[in-house]
C-alpha cells in the first residue's frame, strides 16, 4: 500500500465557524491551529496547505484560567537597544481580544513558509457578527 500525498489541486478548503465563548485560550488556539493546518483530515500532508478557513466569533469572551489575566505577560522587542515591551494578557484582552487569539495561534503553527498562508485563513471577531455569511460556514464544536 502506498502512502497518500495530497497535491494542491486535490485539496478543498471548507469554512468552519468556532464560538470562543468561555473557551480557555490555549485549548482554543491549539484546536484552531490544527484546523488551519488540516490535521483533522485523513488526507493531511505536511508540505501542502490542506486546512480550512476558520472564523472565530466572540473572541472578547475567551476565558483565561488561573492568574493569567494579571500575571502572564506578552513580550516583544522593537529592535532598538532597550526596546523590550510587554503587556499583561488582561490588558491585551481589553485592548484587542482578536489579536490575543491571533498571536496564540501564530505561535502554535510551524515556523515555515506555510505559516503566513495559514494565518491568512484565520478570521477572528470580538462579537457574534461576521461578514462571511456568503461562504456558508459550518459551525463546529470544539472540546473545552
Amino acid at each position: 500500500m502506498k502512502t497518500f500525498c495530497a497535491k494542491k489541486t486535490d485539496v478543498t478548503h471548507d469554512w468552519v465557524l468556532v464560538d470562543a465563548k468561555d473557551m480557555p485560550l490555549g485549548r482554543l488556539a491549539s484546536q484552531v491551529a490544527a484546523h488551519l493546518r488540516g490535521k483533522h483530515k485523513p488526507t493531511f500532508t505536511p508540505n501542502v496547505d490542506c486546512g480550512d478557513f476558520v472564523i472565530v466569533i466572540n473572541a472578547d469572551q475567551i476565558k483565561l484560567t488561573g492568574q493569567k489575566y494579571d500575571d502572564k505577560r506578552y513580550y516583544w522587542h522593537t529592535g532598538y537597544p532597550g526596546g523590550i515591551k510587554s503587556l499583561t494578557y488582561g490588558q491585551l484582552l481589553e485592548d484587542s481580544s482578536d489579536k490575543m487569539l491571533w498571536i496564540a495561534v501564530k505561535r502554535m503553527l510551524p515556523r515555515n513558509k506555510l505559516r503566513k498562508r495559514y494565518l491568512g485563513k484565520l478570521k477572528v471577531y470580538g462579537s457574534a457578527e461576521h461578514p462571511h455569511i456568503a461562504q456558508q460556514p459550518k459551525a463546529i464544536k470544539l472540546i473545552k
